[in-house]
This record gives structure tokens, sequence and C-alpha cells, in this order.
């Protein structure tokens, strides 16, 4: 099978294997001409990286990069790179890495042209209107993991670096004008990030599948998006040169941010402040919270996961699943507590707190309480 197409759900996409040599026809697609790249540090002086720049110079796009960008990028990240852009005369943003870089990247082409600050616009009501549509600049996103889907996404999370909250900032003019998904570029990637971000994806589609909005289209997707990372997640984490595995993983991923339209729930609420107070791995840190919110959502999801067991492959309907999830996770490395990746158990009435006021938790199948979502934390701890 010749893994290669050009799609446009939710936006232009331009998916295979060494596509990122197309990387100044996109831009020229999106009306960009002189771009600012956004990575994160680690990633910028990376073969990869410096390949994209070598690329956009010989396109006539000059070599401009900022790579300020924490695993969690805060609004001081956010700060320096408008600086950088602004000085730079540039008109518009190529996103290029994971989530961090994604994220941050999107906001920098957000905020360009905004007079309020980005607090102003976070995902409450009907915030997102306060922003000037005309001052948002166009995005080119090139992922560089396969998990956030960040580059199919129309928000970003920025954590405010004095509360050590994650907002959630959104806007429809945020989704890429153009997508490359160059599974070349995820080759690279060490094992626990590829478990890690792999995992991300799976926990947008298992709780995007879970939710109990009415969203057909979302509930087929994140139900495929959970068969692509089961059947290619393992052969990418095992053999990383897996070409066909990692472009399944990055369909998956996109799928997941696709499918999460539908709603979030008690992962992605409480992970989010871990996150943010502990600076862990985002997708790690879903993985450990899934089997224990598995089991807090048992009654109201039984059903689903029961019909939806057999197209996954595994036997035993709902229970099957929960025992699967837990195998996964240890065959890819996961930690069963929190404790293992840097977390104390000295705040964990503040991370309840902040779980509640999280937007995920309107995705939640079952109403979420300090009650309930205190036990499932302590249980991880």
């Amino acid at each position: 099978m010749t893994l290669t197409g050009n799609w446009s759900y939710p936006t232009a996409i331009r998916f295979g294997a060494g596509r990122i040599a197309e990387i100044a026809e996109a831009c020229g697609a999106a009306n960009i001409r002189k771009p600012l790249l956004v990575t994160d540090r680690g990633l910028a002086s990376m073969d990869i990286t410096q390949k994209t720049l070598d690329l956009m110079v010989a396109g006539g796009l000059g070599r401009e990069m900022f790579s300020g960008v924490d695993a969690n990028p805060t609004e001081k990240n956010l700060e320096e790179g408008l600086k950088v852009y602004r000085e730079g005369g540039h008109d518009g943003v190529i996103a290029f890495g994971g989530g961090s870089g994604l994220d941050l990247a999107k906001m920098i082409a957000f905020m360009s042209g905004q007079t309020r600050p980005v607090w102003d616009y976070e995902d409450i009501g009907d915030w997102w209107t306060r922003a000037d549509p005309d001052g948002i600049a166009p995005i080119v996103a090139v992922p560089t993991t396969a998990g956030t889907g960040s580059e199919v996404g129309r928000a970003s999370v920025i954590t405010n670096s004095e509360t050590h909250v994650k907002k959630i900032i959104f806007h429809p003019k945020v989704l890429p004008a153009v997508v490359i998904c160059d599974p070349e570029l995820t080759v690279g990637m060490p094992k626990f990030i590829t478990a890690g971000t792999g995992l991300d994806a799976f926990a947008h589609c298992v709780e995007a599948f879970s939710s109990p909005h009415y969203h057909p289209m979302s509930q087929g997707i994140a139900l495929e998006g959970m068969r692509l990372v089961i059947e290619n997640l393992p052969q990418a984490y095992e053999d990383g040169t897996d070409i066909e595995a990692r472009a399944n993983m990055m369909s998956a991923a996109m799928m997941g941010a696709t499918a999460f339209q539908k709603g979030l729930g008690a992962i992605h609420a409480l992970s989010h402040p871990i996150g943010a107070v502990y600076n862990t791995h985002h997708g790690t840190t879903n993985a450990v919270f899934m089997p224990e919110v598995l089991k807090l959502n048992a009654d109201a999801i039984r059903d689903r996961f029961d019909v939806a067991a057999p197209y996954l492959g595994i036997e035993g309907g709902f229970e099957g699943f929960c025992t699967f999830v837990q195998a996964f996770n240890d065959r890819l490395g996961i930690p069963r507590k929190l404790s293992a990746i840097g977390v104390t158990d000295d705040r964990v009435d503040d991370i309840v707190a902040m779980a509640l006021e999280d937007p995920s938790c309107g995705g939640n199948p079952v109403t979420l309480t300090a009650g309930n979502l205190k036990p499932v934390l302590e249980a991880v701890l």
C-alpha cells in the first residue's frame, strides 16, 4: 500500500514520506512569503530542522527561527516569540515540532495582530469573538511527533507562568492553512517520546469515544484512531524506522485531535494541572491516568466498549479493554505511578480543584466532582 495523499479534512493536508520537500510550495499556498519557523529548544539543532531551514532558503523564504519554547509553553515564551516575529517583519508561521512547538507557534500567529492579553481569548463561551480575525497570521504546520494532533487543531494550550494553570486559547482561524505530515520526520524520536506521544493520541480517541455528546463523525474517527494506535504504536516503538507504522501513527494523531471536537474528560482534566505544576510529559501523564479513569467511567461507557472491543481485536468487552490498556502501558514502558515522573502528593487538593475548572470536564461521561476525582489521583500517586 502506498501511504500518500492530499486531504482537506479538517484542513489541507499533504501526507506522505519526503513531503517536507514541499515546504516552500505549502507556504506559497498559505500566502506566506517571509515565515518564522517556530520550534522547541531540543529540535532547533537537529538534522530534520536544519534540513527544513535549508529548504526554506532554497525556496526563497529565508532562514528565520525561534526556538524558545518550553515543554509546557507559557505566556513568557509567547511574548519572546512575538518580539522576534514582529521585529523580523514576518507574515506567517511555520509551526514545527511536537505539541509544545505547534501550540506556541499557533499562538504567535494568532496574537501577532491582537491588542488584548492572550488570556482574554480563553476557550470560554464566545470569548474567541474578541479577536480581530484580520490580525491572525497564516500557519503551515509540520508535526515531528505523532500524538497531540495540534496540527489540525483550532486551539493551543498555554500555561500561565504565575498561576501554573493551563489555559486553552481558541479561535477557528488558528487552524493551520496547510499541514505537511511527513513520517520520515518522526523516525528519530526516542522510544519514550514515541510511547508518550502515541498514547496521547490514544487518550484523545478513547476520551472522544467515551464522551456523551452527539457527534457520529467524531465517534467513528475515534474508533478507527484507537485501532491504528493499537496496531501500529508497538511496531513504531520497537522499530523506529518502520515508515508504515510511523505514517499510521501520524494519521492516528490527527484523527484523535479531530475526534475530540466531541469532548475530552477526566484524563485530560487531571493531566493538564499535573503538567502545569510538575512539568511532566503530557502524553505519558495521560497514559498513567487512563486505567483509573476507565474505572471511574465504567458504568457510563461499558456498553459502547463492549461493542468496540471486537473491532479493536480485544476479547472480553469493556473489562477486556481495561485489561488491555494496562498491559499496553506496561509494554510501552509507562510507569504505573506518577511518582516515577516526579509528581509528589503535596498538592492533591490543588490539583483536583484545578482539574474541576478545566474545560475537559465537560466531555466526561460521568459528572466530575472533588469526591470522585481525588481517589483517581490518589490511586496513581
